[in-house]
């Protein structure tokens, strides 16, 4: 593929979040860098002052400083990086507490719903005091069988406010996917939606819920969100509503839990296509770093952007877009089918809701191309900085695709 799709204008290259980077480094180092391959360079040399500088420069908020950026960098595994700092990741994405939206979460109905910064602060406080009261603690094991909405955004935040661990399936797995992943890791406390919404059909999910309640012994309360389907399920044991608790008027001031670096954030599961899934442990500190150095240096996402990736949350790319939110952007939750009711439905939504980053998959780039979609001729897409397509390889019939019709 010798044909460049894009490239950006010396303008966009000066005022890019690399290059701050890279006049950041020159500044701390006295080096004279000036491309992207030659910090790319330099990190492979320096790979411990490259994070340390990156950790400064991304402002992340310790609670302890380090002491060291990694005791033994030739060591794999086993280096720790970042010894001895304390933070807390739910602390650095609700950084911003203004009235700037949040999250805009939209499914097939087409009816955006958003919650600020602000809100969304209030919201994570009354469900990690709920969670406090109910006895979860540091290290218990959270898990959700949730569709992309704001509510498993906001589960997920309260969850790691108080340090414990959080892992999630999307509602379209069936009883056995979830269970050959929860299963493993005993968790204490499941969190779901009584329905989902896909292809223009509400799917209830009363069955598969109490189904996998009933062979998950290590879950000792449920909370339920009313999203679709039937109000209530009726269930055995506890099981409290996602309603009662925002109802309830106890403060909402969270008390962020001091963590060290490499405390367990999320656990997510290889594919499962060689045998049952395997468990995958993410550190906090490590998580956070990486997906800011992603995001702010190699998607340039900043304040003002609106960000959006197709994902469930049983995808890592769920957990990727949430963390846009220690930027101070705004994320995009969709719930459904992307080409329903019409194939260029999500690039209509993508117009009408103003993205400026827009990621998916390689299948569906495949499917517009296969229905005969063109974009540019629909939607302003020159407003889009970015263009993502993750979790499979792009043939050359697809770069073709997007070089004749998204610019």
């Amino acid at each position: 593929m010798n044909r460049i799709l894009w490239e950006p204008t010396k303008e966009s290259i000066e005022s890019s979040e690399m290059m701050k980077f890279i006049h950041f480094i020159n500044s701390k180092e006295s080096t004279s860098l000036s491309s992207y391959e030659e910090l790319y360079n330099w990190s492979i040399s320096y790979a411990d002052k490259f994070w340390g500088h990156f950790s400064d420069f991304s402002e992340i908020i310790y609670q302890q400083p380090h002491s060291e950026i990694v005791d033994d960098i030739k060591k794999m595994p086993g280096a720790i990086w970042f010894k001895d700092a304390q933070l807390n990741f739910a602390e650095n994405l609700l950084r911003y507490r203004d009235s700037k939206n949040a999250i805009i979460t939209i499914d097939e109905n087409n009816d955006p719903k958003y919650i600020s910064y602000k809100k969304l602060y209030i919201h994570v406080g009354k469900l990690a005091n709920t969670l406090k009261n109910l006895g979860i603690q540091k290290n218990d094991r959270i898990v959700a069988f949730m569709p992309n909405i704001a509510e498993t955004v906001i589960a997920m935040l309260a969850t790691s406010s108080i340090g414990a661990i959080w892992s999630s399936c999307s509602p379209d797995f069936g009883v056995d996917g979830v269970l050959d992943r929860f299963k493993q890791i005993k968790p204490k406390l499941l969190f779901f939606a009584n329905g989902y919404q896909y292809n223009g059909k509400t799917i209830d999910c009363k069955d598969k819920v109490i189904s996998i309640l009933g062979q998950l012994p290590s879950i000792e309360q449920t909370i339920m969100v009313n999203h679709y389907g039937d109000e209530s399920i009726s269930l055995n044991g506890n099981n409290l509503s996602w309603d009662e608790i925002m109802d309830n008027p106890d403060t909402n001031e969270i008390n962020f839990e001091s963590l060290p670096f490499n405390h367990p954030l999320y656990i997510m599961y290889s594919s499962g296509t060689t045998g049952k899934p395997k468990s995958i442990v993410h550190s906090a500190g490590g998580t956070l770093i990486q997906h800011l150095k992603e995001l702010r240096l190699h998607t340039n996402i900043k304040r003002e952007d609106t960000v959006f990736y197709f994902t469930t949350c049983g995808w890592m790319m769920w957990n990727w877009l949430v963390s846009s939110l220690s930027l101070g952007a705004t994320i995009v939750l969709y719930d459904g089918n992307p080409c329903y009711p019409e194939p260029d439905s999500l690039l209509k939504m993508a117009d009408d809701l103003d993205f400026t980053v827009f990621g998916t998959s390689a299948k569906y780039i495949t499917i517009l191309n296969a229905s005969g979609v063109k974009p540019k001729s629909i939607s302003s897409f020159n407003k889009l900085k970015s263009i993502l397509s993750t979790g499979s390889t792009l043939s050359g019939e697809n770069f073709d695709y997007i070089y004749s019709n998204f610019k």
